[in-house]
């Protein structure tokens, strides 16, 4: 019987402080140092290892991440001793575990928070699968995954929900019971999965402790998130791909520098060193992307066959600090600066060669921030977000002229970070209201962040009038399901109108379709 969690101590350290002690803190913990110690087979503890649920991830044509973590005291560091511990895991064509394809044991590591990153090969392609871990007698729950298509057929059909910004204070995670409901193929998560800042009285819920900062706040602010029930059958239903955004580490951040005047360099990557080893630790990645020090590797790209090709983006690692500043602001000289970039130039140029090498029927950029240029102030003074792609002018015209001039193959942008809905047709020139239309962004809301929504906002309309390639705009919860074909892509937002209690419905608010060879979306 699984008992109720235990609440973590509250820590006395404010942010300045601990600023200040990074100066003198060491580098961090080498993940491949030996633990001390042999290999336990079995814990003896009264509380259930795997609160945390279960996860698959990175899926290949034949095999994909497996992840779990042990932790029977989630909140305060895990509870785990400092001892390497034997794991066994297996995979099954049943769910009830009896058809056994593949079987091992993983040596689950005190450097790495004792998570499982098991990276399965051999299973047939595009094939559904069960798997389960086990230390001693305690085994996890069951979880569901499954493999992509091989990458010479053609599927008639992938099925995905992509979501972002989940913030555990403003409301509950519902919007993940109807999305496993719905079984897709895929989630794709696009950012934001925790938050950082400390707890605020009089929310939905409450998180545990002041802003966090030291690997174990990291720790155990992920450990947080993951006991949400919604959240794990989520994990548990389909193979995830993961990116991050500004609050896995810190607000609107760009790559080593802070959106807060007079932090050092060097005490902001050991901060942020901390923070990318607690999200390898949570999430079903592979072990390419283990992070040497304030530095992982998370831009990546997998076939659906040559159906659809997901490239998945960083767009905060590598980014130039904002060439305006942030906040909503004017376009100016400083924006047009060629120099600066939204993905760094080693990204940036891995993306132009995959894209010229790609064979799919549809190219997905999958990324964080919203690339069209929206005016978000109604009125004749126009104002954009600096922290989008709109405060890198220079960077967004390089891609979208590339994406015209190549001639890549239907390219369909996904977007997280708002907390509103969009459909925008992309153009090389936005001034141009009438000039072809290049690309498609779908743009998702949040899964809780912000509370309860609602369909308008009282600038909704001028905000349209103002912009006329915004097919779409709806400000409430949710997230967003696709299904592909060869011939076209239909995308429904699926919304719950509140978060601030449970069991709210599903409404499908809208629906788009995007035909293979025209580029634009359609409102059905």
């Amino acid at each position: 019987m699984k008992r109720k969690l235990k609440l973590p101590r509250q820590s006395t350290h404010t942010r300045r402080t601990i600023l200040r002690r990074s100066l003198v803190i060491p580098a961090l913990t080498a993940l491949d140092k030996p633990s001390s110690g042999g290999v336990r087979s079995r814990i003896r503890n009264s509380d259930y290892l795997f609160q945390l649920g279960v996860a698959s991830g990175d899926p290949t044509s034949d095999g994909m991440v497996l992840w779990t973590r042990l932790a029977p005291d989630p909140l305060n560091g895990g509870g785990m001793p400092d001892e390497n511990i034997k794991v066994k895991w297996q995979i099954s064509k049943n769910e009830k575990m009896t058809q056994i394809v593949r079987s091992g044991e993983y040596i689950a590591t005190p450097q790495l928070a004792h998570s499982v990153h098991v990276e399965v090969k051999g299973l047939l392609p595009d094939h559904e699968y069960y798997y389960q871990f086990q230390v001693g007698p305690e085994a996890s729950p069951v979880g569901k995954t499954r493999t992509f298509p091989h990458p010479e057929s053609l599927p008639r059909r992938c099925t995905f929900a992509f979501a972002s910004c989940q913030h555990y204070e403003t409301g509950y995670f519902t919007a993940y019971q109807h999305m496993a409901r719905q079984d897709p193929d895929l989630i794709i998560h696009l950012g934001d999965y925790i938050y950082e800042g400390a707890a605020i009285e009089g929310r939905v819920r409450r998180h545990h402790g002041l802003e966090i900062l030291t690997l174990d706040d990291y720790r155990n602010r992920h450990a947080q998130y993951k006991t949400d029930p919604d959240l794990q059958t989520a994990h548990a239903t389909c193979p995830w791909m993961v990116t991050w955004d500004d609050h896995e580490f810190d607000n609107n951040y760009a790559d080593s520098i802070s959106e807060e005047s007079g932090v050092a360099r060097s005490v902001f990557l050991q901060r942020r060193a901390r923070a990318y080893q607690a999200y390898y630790e949570h999430m079903p990645l592979r072990s390419r992307s283990i992070p040497s020090g304030p530095n992982l590797r998370l831009y990546r790209a997998t076939p659906y066959g040559q159906l659809i090709d997901f490239n998945v983006l960083d767009t905060r690692q590598y980014r130039s600090d904002q060439p305006n500043g942030d906040g909503r602001k004017p376009i100016n000289d400083s924006v047009l600066n060629p120099d600066t970039s939204m993905l760094g130039k080693q990204q940036e140029a891995w993306l132009f060669d995959r894209l010229v090498a790609s064979q799919t029927t549809w190219n997905v950029l999958a990324q964080q921030v919203m690339m069209a240029r929206v005016d978000r102030e109604p009125g004749p003074q126009a104002l954009y977000s600096m922290d989008q792609w709109s405060g890198y002018e220079a960077a967004r015209n390089r891609l979208l002229h590339f994406l015209d001039s190549r001639d890549v193959t239907n390219p369909v942008i996904l977007t997280g970070d708002i907390h509103t809905n969009w459909v925008n047709d992309l153009k090389v020139n936005f001034s141009e209201s009438n000039g072809p239309t290049i690309a498609t962004e779908f743009v998702g809301t949040s899964i809780s962040s912000g509370g309860n929504g609602t369909q308008t906002r009282p600038e909704t309309d001028a905000m349209l009038a103002e912009n006329p390639f915004v097919k779409f705009f709806n400000s409430e919860r949710g997230y967003v399901s696709c299904q592909v074909t060869p011939e076209e892509w239909k995308t429904d937002y699926q919304v719950v109108e509140y978060v601030d209690r449970r069991g709210a419905p599903l409404v499908t608010r809208a629906s788009f379709v995007v035909k293979a060879g025209t580029a634009g979306a359609e409102r059905l």
